[in-house]
């Protein structure tokens, strides 16, 4: 047996019977439903070593999706490893294929092929502008700027330009007083004007681009025999979209995903996606993943017992071969500072690294911070700002994206404010009332300078000529890494005296941000390519931070921002109605139901399946809101777990509590309603009730009357 044979041989007899039946699947399209833990990133990078080395598939003409750079690079390493021309496989997120197919074909429906791509907060900044237009020159308010940033960003994801028929959304959250459609096609034109995309772009201008350029379209298809997406269940309308576009019904089509873990739909992820994968694309076979190789048996009987009351899944039930394990600790506690004290008083047995403890909502993370500190107990909080997102790195960005796409009117704004140079808005506004036809702000500049005359004549020719100096030093193609151009950008911009002094008035460590930035360009070529490059793989995530990198402190972090993470031990805290699941923000604190209901209980479940060995559950019997002590009632999500998975420490609801928030009631007077509201007064036990006639009334709960008429919360 030859060494390919025999490695091809152990990478097919290392996997479990269904594992090895995905990945020797070929022919009709494919969904794998892979519960957590099940080895689903084993399975798919297998599979594609599989098609290359079994099935003949050229790599050139494989696709592999991820949802996250760094899932698309461990997916890229993965494959690299088992087949020998792994490497050549083409593995990107949706966003970096989206770009890396318009830099190609772009050109087709007007789009140059330089285009630079804004961040999330370089659209912001865009759409202010846009606004602050449209007010007649008035500040827009912050929520007014949130609501059609938000509504800007649906649209996207529902693959609808301004053109388009914008009715569907007409229903959502837009800014009162706003014409949000003339605000959407003003954005869209000043975007286009700057020669940038933003990231709704990279998927929507793809997606239109395969559907009106059917030459294109054959071309792709053609190139792509096989395509493979990892963490489906993740996935928006725009992206299935694309997905549509590239399957011909001839090429291979494997979708991986898990939708008991679909928990992004306020980022735009639409669970219907996964759930109706099999009429969109007829003829799919569905393969389940069900061996969980992560956690002990009382954790997946918890998960799995909560989120099979779900009506909108597939439905899967995990298992696994390691022991049952020691059961799931749930604590009723008196208070969050009670909890805080209970979770650390289960850490004196060490293994501080190894340990989260996760919350709903990241206000919960404050107790838990102070008390910690006092006790001298070491932790991270994890949701602070990416590097890329810190403004001295951004101002140090701007100088490098404008000598890319001299067209980019935010880049410019903030090379040419940062550090301070005396041209202020006004100033600003002269120069770009030089634009005209002409796109190139730089050229703008030069034609604007003998409207100014002293140090503002000055200090634009000084910049400018700065600007040259690093286009010229770019445009050398020196054997020099890109870090020795950015270093001296840096200093001669004078970022590097401006920081420094805000670092010694404010105690903070930009420069130390700065030098970081420099140090992250040391791969780079020092060419405009190089820069090109790295600018593009920072913009879609290429470059993030790690901040889960394992010393020994104890992670503090919200649910959301554990997926794809485990540990040997998890607290999962404040679990109690109005926080896991939490109360409907839109609906003015009713709780939550239906969809969003279901949602919480996939958030629920991707929390307990992070706990490799050891899981606690807490909820509070009180919680202060707005400086007063208020009774909380234990999660609903609690009472769905059967008592022989658990041990329980603390009280136990009394009879009283059998009013949990939500449930409905009925009283003689004011007829049916809802329990919306529960709190103490003097050691006695109220409710609020928000009746169906609108009427809403509080009662001692001991004398209320009221009648329970309803199980379900």
């Amino acid at each position: 047996m030859s060494d390919s044979s025999r490695g091809k041989s152990d990478y097919l007899e290392s996997l479990n019977p269904q594992q090895r039946e995905a990945v020797l699947h070929t022919g009709c399209p494919l969904l794998i439903l892979a519960g957590a833990g099940s080895g689903k990133t084993r399975v798919i990078t297998t599979k594609i070593a599989y098609l290359i080395d079994s099935e003949g598939f050229d790599p050139h003409s494989i696709l592999a999706v991820a949802f996250t750079n760094k899932a698309a690079e461990e997916m890229r390493e993965r494959v690299r490893a088992l087949s020998p021309t792994g490497g050549e496989v083409i593995v990107k997120t949706f966003h970096a294929f989206g770009a890396w197919l318009l830099r190609r074909y772009g050109q087709e429906i007007g789009i140059a092929r330089g285009f630079t791509i804004y961040d999330d907060q370089d659209s912001f900044s865009l759409l202010k502008q846009v606004l602050r237009r449209e007010l007649g020159g008035q500040k827009p308010a912050q929520n007014q700027l949130k609501e059609l940033a938000g509504w800007i960003a649906r649209a996207k994801d529902h693959c609808l330009l301004p053109e388009d028929d914008l009715s569907r959304l007409e229903a959502q959250g837009r800014a009162p007083g706003l014409d949000a459609h003339l605000v959407y096609r003003q954005y869209q034109d000043r975007l286009e004007q700057s020669g940038c995309l933003d990231f709704g772009d990279l998927l929507v201008r793809t997606v239109k681009l395969l559907e009106n350029c059917v030459e294109v379209r054959d071309r792709v298809r053609s190139r792509f025999r096989a395509i493979l997406v990892d963490e489906y269940q993740d996935s928006n309308y725009a992206q299935f979209r694309l997905l549509q576009q590239l399957h011909d019904g001839h090429n291979y089509l494997c979708v991986v995903g898990d939708e008991d873990q679909s928990i992004y739909s306020f980022r735009g992820a639409e669970l219907e996606n996964i759930l109706s994968f099999s009429r969109k694309f007829p003829g799919t076979e569905i393969i389940r993943l069900e061996e969980n190789y992560r956690s002990t048996q009382n954790i997946l009987e918890v998960a799995s017992r909560v989120v099979e009351n779900n009506r909108d899944r597939l439905g899967k039930k995990l298992f696994t071969r390691k022991p049952a394990g020691s059961p799931v600790a749930l604590a009723y506690l008196e208070d969050p500072e009670a909890e805080a004290l209970f979770c650390a008083e289960k850490l004196k047995a060490g293994g501080l690294g190894e340990t989260a403890i996760l919350y709903r909502m990241n206000f919960q993370s404050r107790v838990f911070e102070s008390l910690f500190a006092r006790l001298g107990i070491p932790y991270r909080v994890v949701g602070t700002v990416r590097f890329y997102e810190r403004e001295e790195v951004k101002d140090a960005l701007a100088y490098l994206i404008l000598v890319v796409n001299p067209a980019n009117e935010l880049a410019f704004r903030r090379a040419i404010s940062k550090p301070r140079r005396g041209i202020g808005a006004k100033r600003l506004e002269v120069i770009l009332d030089h634009r005209g036809n002409v796109r190139n702000l730089l050229k703008c500049a030069v034609q604007a300078l003998p409207s100014f005359t002293g140090k503002t004549a000055e200090a634009l020719r000084a910049f400018l000529s700065l600007i040259e100096s690093l286009n010229q030093r770019l445009s050398k193609a020196s054997e020099s890494s890109l870090s020795r151009i950015v270093h001296l950008l840096i200093m001669e911009s004078g970022l590097v005296d401006y920081y420094r002094e805000r670092d010694q008035a404010e105690g903070t460590e930009k420069v130390r941000n700065l030098e970081e930035l420099i140090n992250a360009t040391t791969e780079y070529p020092g060419a405009l390519e190089g820069l090109s490059l790295f600018l593009e793989s920072l913009m879609l995530g290429g470059s993030e931070e790690d901040p889960f990198s394992r010393t020994e402190q104890i992670t503090l972090i919200t649910a959301h921002n554990t997926k794809g993470l485990e540990f040997d031990r998890v607290f999962i805290t404040g679990l109690e109605d109005d926080i896991f699941p939490h109360y409907s923000s839109t609906l003015g604190g009713v709780p939550v139901a239906g969809a969003e209901l279901e949602e919480e209980r996939r958030l629920f479940y991707v929390g307990v399946t992070r706990a490799r060995e050891e899981l606690y559950l807490t909820a509070c019997k009180k919680r202060r809101v707005f400086g007063t002590l208020q009774s909380s009632e234990p999660s609903r999500f609690l009472s769905e777990i059967p008592r022989e998975y658990l041990q329980v420490y603390g009280y136990l609801p009394s009879a009283e509590d059998g009013y949990p928030l939500g449930c409905g009631v009925y009283h003689d007077d004011y007829g049916p309603g809802i329990v919306s509201k529960k709190w103490e007064v003097d050691g006695v036990s109220m409710v609020a009730v928000r009746f169906d006639s609108g009427k809403i009334a509080r009662f001692p709960l001991k004398y209320s009357r009221l009648e329970r008429i309803s199980s379900d919360p």
